[in-house]
C-alpha cells in the first residue's frame, strides 16, 4: 500500500535562512538539566500542570548554553526538538532563547514511536537530509539517521563542562559546507 504523503513538520524556509544549513536541537540533557526535585542553584523554575496539578520544575542551563544558542541562531536554521510534552518545553525555551535562535519548535507528537522509544525522523522535517543536522545526547534519538548526528555528551550538573563551547568552532566551520555528509565523514575520520 502506498503511504499517503505526511505534511512537513517545517513550513517552508524563510528567505534569510534559505541557504542555511538545519540544525535540530535537543533539549534535555544536551541544553539544560531539569528536575522535579528542588534544587537551589537552580537558573530558572517552571510550573508545570501534570494531572490537575502543579508540579515546580527546577531547570538548571548547561554552561555556554547563551553563548552556543546565540551563535548558532546566527549561523543555521534552528529546530528545537524534544521528545518532551509542550507544556514544559515550551516555557523552558521561553526562558531559554532570549535571541530567537529557534525558528520552530518540535515536541513528543512530532516523535516517532519506533520499539519504545521516541525517534525524531529527520526525513518528516521537509529538509533537504544533506542539509540537515541533529545535536543530541541520546543516541536512540537519531537511530534513522545516525550520518546526521554530532553526538554530545549527557550533562546533568557538571558545572565546569565545555562541551558545547567547544563545538562553536566546529559550527562555523560547518555552515560554510554545501553538504553535511562529506564534512562530518571527514571529521568522524579525522
Amino acid at each position: 500500500y502506498l503511504q499517503t504523503p505526511v505534511k512537513p513538520l517545517l513550513p517552508q524556509t524563510e528567505s534569510l535562512d534559505a541557504k542555511k544549513i538545519c540544525v535540530v536541537i535537543d533539549l534535555d540533557e544536551t541544553l539544560v538539566h531539569s528536575s522535579f526535585k528542588p534544587v537551589g542553584n537552580a537558573d530558572f523554575v517552571i510550573p508545570v500542570e501534570i494531572e490537575g496539578t502543579i508540579h515546580q520544575v527546577y531547570v538548571l542551563k548547561r554552561p555556554h548554553v547563551d553563548e552556543f544558542l546565540k551563535r548558532m541562531g546566527e549561523l543555521f536554521e534552528c529546530v528545537l526538538f524534544t521528545a518532551s510534552l509542550s507544556k514544559y518545553a515550551d516555557p523552558v525555551s521561553d526562558m531559554l532563547d532570549k535571541w530567537g535562535a529557534f525558528r520552530k519548535r518540535l515536541f513528543r507528537e512530532s516523535c516517532v514511536f519506533h520499539q519504545g522509544n521516541y525517534v525524531k525522523d529527520l526525513s518528516r522535517l521537509g529538509r533537504d537530509l544533506n542539509k540537515v543536522i541533529i545535536i543530541d545526547n541520546s543516541p536512540v534519538s537519531y537511530i534513522f539517521h545516525p550520518e546526521n548526528a554530532v553526538p554530545v555528551v549527557s550533562w546533568f550538573d557538571d558545572k565546569s563542562d565545555t562541551e558545547l563551547l567547544n563545538l562553536i568552532p566546529f559550527f562555523e566551520r560547518l555552515s560554510k559546507a554545501d553538504d553535511i555528509y562529506p564534512f562530518l565523514t571527514e571529521q568522524r575520520t579525522s
